[in-house]
Protein backbone atom coordinates (compact mmCIF):
# COMPACT_ATOMS: atom_id res chain seq x y z
CA UNK A 1 0.00 0.00 0.00
CA UNK A 2 1.27 3.45 -0.92
CA UNK A 3 0.99 6.29 1.63
CA UNK A 4 1.44 10.04 1.28
CA UNK A 5 4.00 9.80 4.10
CA UNK A 6 5.39 7.02 6.27
CA UNK A 7 2.88 5.82 8.89
CA UNK A 8 3.85 6.24 12.53
CA UNK A 9 5.33 3.11 14.11
CA UNK A 10 2.99 1.00 16.22
CA UNK A 11 2.88 1.87 19.91
CA UNK A 12 3.74 -1.15 22.04
CA UNK A 13 4.46 -2.12 25.64
CA UNK A 14 6.99 -4.72 26.85
CA UNK A 15 5.70 -7.95 28.39
CA UNK A 16 7.50 -9.44 31.38
CA UNK A 17 9.22 -12.72 30.59
CA UNK A 18 8.64 -12.42 26.84
CA UNK A 19 10.47 -10.98 23.86
CA UNK A 20 7.14 -10.19 22.17
CA UNK A 21 5.56 -6.81 22.83
CA UNK A 22 1.92 -5.85 23.38
CA UNK A 23 0.65 -3.60 20.51
CA UNK A 24 -1.65 -0.83 21.73
CA UNK A 25 -5.02 -0.24 20.06
CA UNK A 26 -6.98 2.19 22.28
CA UNK A 27 -6.49 3.63 25.75
CA UNK A 28 -9.65 3.81 27.89
CA UNK A 29 -9.69 5.47 31.31
CA UNK A 30 -12.26 5.15 34.08
CA UNK A 31 -13.10 8.32 36.00
CA UNK A 32 -13.54 8.53 39.80
CA UNK A 33 -13.46 4.79 40.45
CA UNK A 34 -12.28 4.86 44.08
CA UNK A 35 -14.73 6.24 46.66
CA UNK A 36 -12.15 8.28 48.59
CA UNK A 37 -10.80 9.83 45.39
CA UNK A 38 -14.35 10.68 44.31
CA UNK A 39 -14.82 12.45 47.65
CA UNK A 40 -11.62 14.47 47.29
CA UNK A 41 -12.85 15.55 43.84
CA UNK A 42 -16.19 16.65 45.33
CA UNK A 43 -18.36 13.63 44.53
CA UNK A 44 -19.79 10.76 46.57
CA UNK A 45 -21.59 7.50 46.04
CA UNK A 46 -21.48 4.74 43.47
CA UNK A 47 -22.31 6.76 40.39
CA UNK A 48 -22.53 4.96 37.05
CA UNK A 49 -19.04 4.49 35.58
CA UNK A 50 -17.85 6.96 32.99
CA UNK A 51 -14.96 6.82 30.59
CA UNK A 52 -12.59 9.03 28.66
CA UNK A 53 -9.90 8.15 26.14
CA UNK A 54 -6.28 9.01 25.57
CA UNK A 55 -4.59 8.60 22.19
CA UNK A 56 -2.42 5.50 21.83
CA UNK A 57 0.63 7.67 21.29
CA UNK A 58 0.16 9.23 24.74
CA UNK A 59 1.56 5.93 26.03
CA UNK A 60 5.15 6.09 27.30
CA UNK A 61 6.30 2.49 27.86
CA UNK A 62 9.03 1.66 30.35
CA UNK A 63 11.30 -1.35 30.09
CA UNK A 64 11.81 -3.45 33.22
CA UNK A 65 13.93 -1.53 35.71
CA UNK A 66 14.00 1.64 33.59
CA UNK A 67 13.27 5.14 34.85
CA UNK A 68 11.60 7.02 32.02
CA UNK A 69 11.69 10.79 31.61
CA UNK A 70 8.65 12.80 30.57
CA UNK A 71 8.68 16.57 30.11
CA UNK A 72 6.61 18.92 32.23
CA UNK A 73 3.80 19.65 29.74
CA UNK A 74 2.91 23.01 28.24
CA UNK A 75 0.00 25.28 29.24
CA UNK A 76 -0.23 24.06 32.85
CA UNK A 77 1.05 25.04 36.28
CA UNK A 78 -0.77 22.22 38.10
CA UNK A 79 0.33 18.79 36.82
CA UNK A 80 -1.12 15.93 38.90
CA UNK A 81 -0.15 12.29 39.29
CA UNK A 82 -2.75 9.48 39.28
CA UNK A 83 -1.46 5.94 39.82
CA UNK A 84 -3.64 3.24 38.27
CA UNK A 85 -3.91 -0.47 37.62
CA UNK A 86 -3.98 -0.98 33.84
CA UNK A 87 -5.83 -3.93 32.31
CA UNK A 88 -4.52 -5.16 28.96
CA UNK A 89 -7.15 -6.78 26.73
CA UNK A 90 -6.04 -9.82 24.77
CA UNK A 91 -9.38 -11.03 23.38
CA UNK A 92 -11.93 -8.55 22.12
CA UNK A 93 -15.68 -8.59 22.39
CA UNK A 94 -18.90 -6.68 22.92
CA UNK A 95 -21.45 -6.89 25.74
CA UNK A 96 -19.06 -8.99 27.83
CA UNK A 97 -20.57 -10.28 31.07
CA UNK A 98 -18.66 -9.30 34.20
CA UNK A 99 -18.31 -12.99 35.12
CA UNK A 100 -16.64 -13.68 31.75
CA UNK A 101 -14.35 -10.64 31.72
CA UNK A 102 -11.29 -12.54 32.94
CA UNK A 103 -11.29 -14.55 29.71
CA UNK A 104 -10.58 -11.36 27.76
CA UNK A 105 -7.66 -10.14 29.87
CA UNK A 106 -4.11 -10.62 28.62
CA UNK A 107 -2.42 -9.09 31.64
CA UNK A 108 -1.92 -6.13 33.95
CA UNK A 109 0.47 -3.21 34.36
CA UNK A 110 1.10 -0.15 36.51
CA UNK A 111 0.22 3.14 34.83
CA UNK A 112 0.10 6.86 35.50
CA UNK A 113 -2.73 9.06 34.26
CA UNK A 114 -0.97 12.42 34.26
CA UNK A 115 -3.43 15.30 34.39
CA UNK A 116 -3.22 19.02 33.65
CA UNK A 117 -5.62 19.70 36.52
CA UNK A 118 -5.98 23.43 35.99
CA UNK A 119 -6.95 22.95 32.34
CA UNK A 120 -9.31 20.11 33.22
CA UNK A 121 -11.03 22.20 35.89
CA UNK A 122 -11.39 25.17 33.54
CA UNK A 123 -13.09 22.98 30.96
CA UNK A 124 -15.41 21.48 33.59
CA UNK A 125 -16.51 24.95 34.69
CA UNK A 126 -17.35 25.85 31.10
CA UNK A 127 -19.16 22.56 30.44
CA UNK A 128 -16.68 21.69 27.70
CA UNK A 129 -14.78 18.46 26.95
CA UNK A 130 -11.63 18.18 29.04
CA UNK A 131 -9.41 16.24 26.63
CA UNK A 132 -6.85 19.03 26.93
CA UNK A 133 -6.45 18.15 30.61
CA UNK A 134 -6.08 14.40 30.10
CA UNK A 135 -5.16 13.41 26.54
CA UNK A 136 -1.96 15.38 26.00
CA UNK A 137 1.40 14.09 24.75
CA UNK A 138 3.17 11.57 27.02
CA UNK A 139 0.31 11.65 29.54
CA UNK A 140 0.12 7.86 29.99
CA UNK A 141 3.37 6.29 31.25
CA UNK A 142 3.10 2.54 31.75
CA UNK A 143 5.30 -0.23 33.09
CA UNK A 144 5.77 -3.69 31.56
CA UNK A 145 2.67 -5.86 31.28
CA UNK A 146 2.59 -8.97 33.46
CA UNK A 147 0.52 -11.80 31.94
CA UNK A 148 -2.62 -12.51 33.95
CA UNK A 149 -1.51 -16.01 34.96
CA UNK A 150 1.59 -14.54 36.64
CA UNK A 151 -0.14 -11.56 38.30
CA UNK A 152 -1.30 -13.24 41.51
CA UNK A 153 -4.42 -12.07 43.36
CA UNK A 154 -4.69 -8.79 41.47
CA UNK A 155 -8.18 -8.09 42.83
CA UNK A 156 -6.73 -7.57 46.32
CA UNK A 157 -3.33 -6.14 45.41
CA UNK A 158 -1.93 -3.04 47.06
CA UNK A 159 -1.50 0.05 44.88
CA UNK A 160 0.76 2.96 45.81
CA UNK A 161 2.68 5.96 44.54
CA UNK A 162 5.75 7.63 46.03
CA UNK A 163 7.07 11.05 45.02
CA UNK A 164 10.73 11.57 45.91
CA UNK A 165 10.52 8.61 48.31
CA UNK A 166 7.43 9.82 50.19
CA UNK A 167 4.10 8.02 49.87
CA UNK A 168 1.38 10.11 48.24
CA UNK A 169 -1.21 7.49 47.26
CA UNK A 170 -1.94 4.06 48.69
CA UNK A 171 -4.96 1.77 48.62
CA UNK A 172 -6.03 -1.68 47.46
CA UNK A 173 -7.55 -2.81 44.18
CA UNK A 174 -10.50 -4.22 46.11
CA UNK A 175 -11.47 -0.61 46.87
CA UNK A 176 -12.48 0.00 43.25
CA UNK A 177 -16.10 1.16 43.08
CA UNK A 178 -16.55 -0.78 39.85
CA UNK A 179 -14.29 -3.84 39.90
CA UNK A 180 -12.35 -5.07 36.91
CA UNK A 181 -15.10 -7.38 35.62
CA UNK A 182 -17.82 -4.76 36.04
CA UNK A 183 -15.67 -2.14 34.32
CA UNK A 184 -15.11 -4.39 31.32
CA UNK A 185 -18.83 -5.18 31.18
CA UNK A 186 -19.80 -1.49 31.15
CA UNK A 187 -17.05 -0.53 28.71
CA UNK A 188 -17.86 -3.32 26.26
CA UNK A 189 -21.50 -2.21 26.19
CA UNK A 190 -20.39 1.14 24.77
CA UNK A 191 -17.48 0.05 22.55
CA UNK A 192 -16.41 -3.22 20.98
CA UNK A 193 -13.22 -4.05 22.81
CA UNK A 194 -10.28 -5.10 20.69
CA UNK A 195 -7.03 -6.97 21.37
CA UNK A 196 -4.51 -4.30 22.30
CA UNK A 197 -6.90 -2.12 24.27
CA UNK A 198 -5.62 -0.77 27.59
CA UNK A 199 -7.97 0.16 30.43
CA UNK A 200 -6.72 2.56 33.11
CA UNK A 201 -9.05 1.55 35.93
CA UNK A 202 -9.01 4.65 38.16
CA UNK A 203 -6.88 6.19 40.88
CA UNK A 204 -7.13 6.15 44.67
CA UNK A 205 -7.13 9.23 46.88
CA UNK A 206 -4.04 11.38 47.37
CA UNK A 207 -3.63 12.90 43.91
CA UNK A 208 -1.47 16.00 44.02
CA UNK A 209 0.84 18.20 42.00
CA UNK A 210 4.35 17.39 40.82
CA UNK A 211 7.08 19.70 39.58
CA UNK A 212 10.11 19.39 37.34
CA UNK A 213 12.74 17.13 38.86
CA UNK A 214 10.30 14.99 40.87
CA UNK A 215 10.79 11.22 40.80
CA UNK A 216 7.59 9.14 40.83
CA UNK A 217 7.62 5.45 41.79
CA UNK A 218 4.34 3.62 41.14
CA UNK A 219 3.56 0.09 42.28
CA UNK A 220 0.84 -2.54 42.22
CA UNK A 221 1.60 -5.65 44.24
CA UNK A 222 2.74 -8.50 41.98
CA UNK A 223 3.47 -6.31 38.94
CA UNK A 224 6.61 -4.67 37.58
CA UNK A 225 6.94 -1.18 39.12
CA UNK A 226 7.02 2.06 37.14
CA UNK A 227 9.49 4.91 37.75
CA UNK A 228 9.05 8.28 36.06
CA UNK A 229 11.07 11.48 36.37
CA UNK A 230 9.43 14.79 35.46
CA UNK A 231 11.66 16.86 33.20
Amino acid sequence: MDYTFAPSPAVSVPVTGQSRRFPVHRVYCVGRNYAEHAKEMGFTGREPPFFFLKPADAIVPAEAGQTIDIPYPSLTSNLHHEVELVVAIGTGGRDIAAADAHRHIFGYAVGLDMTRRDLQNDMKKQGRPWCIGKAFDQSAPIGPITPAAASGDIGHARIALEVNGRVRQQSSIDQLIWNIGETIAHLSAAWTLQPGDLIYTGTPEGVDAVVSGDLLHATVQGLAPLSVRIG
